[in-house]
């Protein structure tokens, strides 16, 4: 039975979300288009009337994901009335950012299998990334000598190798360690 091209495009963003938060739970090669799209409810056979190919989804799911955290990070500077940097160095280095993999930060997540597939997927964690750092721009503060983009550079780098280095120590009292040194750290530069 044929689906109407509006069911079509709701299923093709329904997997898309699927995917986003799948790659980022179990990494790109960690689940195949198989099990992806039995986990979205949808026939394995749907995948190609919707995609080119797994390459194709993984560009997708990773703009996908980079905007919305990109959102999320809009939505704490818009919240936070002072000391916006630091809001959003505790936002990111948190917890339950580091616990959710699958909802948190596609660069976190995904950064270091990035380099190992298209220009089409490093060129959309690029455009993510400058997403992220013209956000960052908005909140580091200028001084004498520096460059704002620098300094957001220095921030995100921070931020990201954090997050990957709480994550991967499976020691919650030294992970919680590196998410608050960290934290502090970028705070420190906010004052």
């Amino acid at each position: 039975m044929r689906v109407s091209r509006k069911q079509a495009d709701r299923n093709r963003e329904h997997v898309i979300v699927v995917a986003s938060r799948l790659f980022r739970e179990r990494g790109f090669e960690g689940i195949g288009v198989a099990d992806l799209m039995k986990e979205a409810g949808l026939t394995h056979g749907g995948f190609y009337g919707q995609f080119k190919s797994k390459e194709d989804l993984k560009v997708e799911a990773s703009r996908r994901a980079l905007s919305r955290n990109k959102d999320r990070w809009a939505q704490v500077l818009a919240e936070t009335p002072s000391d916006k940097l630091a809001a959003l160095a505790r936002f990111y280095l948190s917890d339950a950012h580091r616990d959710r993999r699958g909802e948190g930060c596609a660069l976190a997540a995904l950064g270091g299998e990035t380099p190992r597939y298209s220009p089409e997927l490093q060129a959309a964690f690029k455009d993510g990334i400058e997403g992220y750092l013209g956000l960052l721009d908005g909140v580091v503060p200028a001084s004498s000598g520096e460059d704002r983009r620098t300094k957001s550079i220095a921030a995100l780098s921070t931020m990201v190798g954090a997050l990957v280095l709480s994550r991967a120590v499976g020691d919650e009292a030294l992970s919680q360690k590196i998410l608050s040194a960290a934290a502090d750290e970028i705070a420190a530069r906010s004052e």
